[in-house]
């Protein structure tokens, strides 16, 4: 169903132009047990790549922390130009679900979206990370709205939506209406998100899916399983080995999406990705994904899994993203994290964008 109520906002697609990209320098090491050594670097990597194109903003603890994080940036030849760091005290420091939203108002002002976050409602270990949107706010001297329904503060993770920037939302029903298990917003029906989607985010049409792959302890984000890649593309993630257990539940969702519209009733172009091989480590199953990558203003960045589909999927991006460079980030050690390349950045619009007309 679409909705026509106009918004005073609007979230801007990914795809669209940055002025930076927020991440936060690692430091928890119970989030990579066993595998913390090498996650600096590849953060390291992750940066050089991004600050080509845009600033990157990192949030790190204190002094020694940035100090840290300085050694091994310049151990990889990132150029200091284009980086910029914030000290504040961190939980788990993945800046896709626990930072703001970064909208345009309808005079083409940047705001915050402030949804709160819980650790997926699934973790006891957030009580610093509930802080960095209103951190954010101080420090760029940004409005920023708290988004209220029914008197509470609505629970959302970035990676659960994923946008076109034209109002249509992608979502799943796992993350977002499960009653049960990690249940973000008790008893929230399609109608109460579609309202607070457009109130806060502008979004007139939201494509509900079912459920995200086997391995995601968000249960159900969309980032590792459906997005948007322009306007009118959307890659769904595609299992062709029945007997793996995402086979199903992939295929459903494929068929489900077969009966989704944009934002304006015209269908949306659907393209298959393929998944790596199940990812395992200490006989748990990982959430390996290609739909995790990262827009940035100079690159697409893509977690590889020394895979044979590595090369498929960076194929499929490539052909979306003729005027990027399309760049492989080895995540087989990331992923031990629960999560890779979006998960880890959040991207701040440039203000060129036209205002919004009501």
């Amino acid at each position: 169903m679409i909705n026509k109520k106009a918004s005073q906002f609007i979230l801007p697609a990914e795809w669209q132009k940055h002025e930076a990209t927020w991440i936060g320098w690692p430091h928890n090491k119970e989030d990579w047990p066993g595998k913390f050594s090498p996650i600096p670097f590849v953060y390291a990597e992750i940066v050089r790549i991004i600050s080509k194109g845009e600033i990157v903003r990192i949030l790190v603890e204190n002094d020694s922390h940035e100090k840290k994080a300085r050694k091994v940036l310049k151990s990889v030849g990132v150029e200091f130009t284009n980086i910029e760091f914030y000290k504040i005290k961190t939980d788990r420091n993945w800046l896709r679900d626990a930072a703001p939203q970064f909208v345009i108002d309808k005079d083409g002002h940047l705001n915050l979206m402030h949804f709160k976050f819980n650790a997926w409602a699934k973790y006891s270990n957030y009580k610093k990370d509930k802080y960095i949107p209103g951190f954010i706010s101080h420090k760029l001297k940004l409005p920023i709205h708290p988004v209220i329904h029914n008197g509470h503060i609505v629970v959302l993770e970035g990676g659960a939506i994923d946008i076109n920037g034209k109002g249509t939302l992608l979502t799943t029903e796992e993350c977002l209406l499960d009653p049960k298990v990690q249940v973000r917003n008790k008893n929230f029906t399609k109608q109460d998100y579609a309202g607070i989607f457009n109130q806060s985010l502008g979004i007139k049409n939201i494509i509900w899916l079912g459920k995200g792959i086997k391995g995601d302890d968000t249960h159900g984000h969309i980032d590792d399983l459906c997005r948007f890649v322009n306007e009118n593309t959307i890659l769904i993630v595609s299992e062709d080995n029945e007997k793996d257990e995402n086979y199903i539940p992939l295929k459903e969702n494929y068929e489900k999406i077969q009966d989704a519209v944009l934002e304006d009733g015209s269908k949306p172009r659907i393209i298959k990705l393929p998944m790596p091989s199940p990812v395992m480590f200490k006989g748990e199953r990982l959430p390996a994904s290609y739909a995790n990558f990262y827009i940035s203003n100079y690159a697409v960045l893509v977690p590889t899994f020394n895979d044979p589909n590595d090369k498929k999927a960076l194929g499929i991006l490539s052909d979306l993203f003729p005027n990027r460079k399309v760049i492989g980030i080895h995540s087989v050690d990331l992923v031990w994290g629960l999560g890779t390349l979006h998960c880890l950045t959040h991207e701040q619009p440039f203000i060129d964008f036209p205002s919004i007309k009501a």
